[in-house]
């Protein structure tokens, strides 16, 4: 099969922080192992050793890019409805009345729902990009994993959770200071307790995560899928966060504990019956790039042979996207 795989904005391979690159990658290099022809379509300076890359001119459509060789097309980026079989990876949460495409795929159970599907595939890495962690070495602290200067990814109430809870909190993804820090939690800058590492390539995020007892993950949105919690287990971290979008959903008793309430998670945190290698096993059993390829083959076959993924276009549903609050 010659499948493109489309991201306008993705300069591949990334570095560091890019959770939808890092699928992309994974998802293209499987499906090469499998024998199938791989394009990228990604941003200039873009390349590979194993698929091949156009570089996107958007000074031409995206269907004049497509080479005519090509079976289906891949979207991650572009919402277009193109003359080939073609299907949309959702990774972020459309709003109310946003285009939508009726082979849209979402990234969990939740994800889907929310917008009235039932079509998913969980987002899965190539391990095997990352360093191997020590899964033996004592642990200690906690750390926090996302862009810091979001605030839905609630850096202050990771703060929190982890100062009540008698631990340092380890921020990879964000410098100390800057104006929203100031703005959101200037007491949390002050303490001694918080230490950034800003932003951090895999062998670096691996070298904190490995010496982390957990990823705090207190999102105040509703996370569609979260690439930072299967990255801390992989490590081999608990996760601890509110219950919002897919957290519920990934993390399992056996691998940490979803919660709306700061005390709730500040006691798990310190209970918590901690496994660094059966989260480790958790991650590479069911986030793995070729679970997820796999997955997305057969909608291929399917949209190839003219189905569609979903029964009616998917759209926002009000009652399934509130966010409960988090105190």
């Amino acid at each position: 099969m010659n499948i493109l795989i489309e991201d306008k904005t993705a300069l591949l391979p990334v570095k560091k922080y890019g959770g939808t690159e890092r699928i992309i990658w994974g998802l293209g290099k499987e499906l090469s192992k499998m024998g199938h022809k791989v394009y990228f379509l990604a941003k200039e300076g873009s390349k590979s050793d194993f698929a091949e890359v156009i570089f996107y001119d958007a000074n031409k459509s995206l269907q004049e890019q497509i080479p005519e060789a090509v079976d289906v097309v891949h979207l991650f980026n572009t919402l277009e409805h193109l003359d080939k079989p073609s299907l949309f990876t959702m990774e972020g949460n459309p709003a109310p009345g946003a285009p939508n495409h009726i082979n849209m795929v979402f990234v969990s159970r939740n994800h889907a729902k929310r917008y009235g599907s039932e079509s998913f595939v969980y987002n899965g890495i190539d391990w095997n990009d990352y360093p191997k962690p020590n899964l033996d070495m004592p642990r200690k602290d906690v750390h926090f994993l996302a862009k810091a200067s979001w605030k839905i990814k609630n850096l202050f109430g990771a703060a929190k959770i982890a100062l009540k809870s008698g631990n340092k909190l380890h921020v990879m993804g964000g410098e100390r200071w800057t104006y929203p820090n100031f703005k959101r939690g200037f007491k949390y800058m002050l303490s001694p307790k918080l230490i950034f590492h800003g932003m951090v390539e895999n062998d670096v995020k691996m070298k904190i995560a490995e010496q982390s007892k957990a990823l705090l993950f207190p999102v105040v949105w509703h996370e569609p899928f979260g690439i930072a919690i299967t990255e801390s287990m992989y490590a081999g971290c608990a996760v601890f966060g509110t219950k919002n979008g897919s957290l519920a959903e990934l993390i399992t008793p056996e691998v940490g504990v979803t919660a709306n309430s700061v005390d709730e998670l500040v006691e798990a945190v310190k209970t918590f019956d901690y496994n660094p290698k059966r989260c480790h096993e958790y991650a590479l059993k069911y986030f793995n790039s070729k679970v997820m390829t796999e997955s997305y083959l057969k909608l291929y076959h399917k949209v190839i042979s003219g189905e569609n993924l979903n029964d009616k276009m998917p759209e926002y549903i009000p009652s399934e996207n509130i966010v409960p609050e988090f105190k």
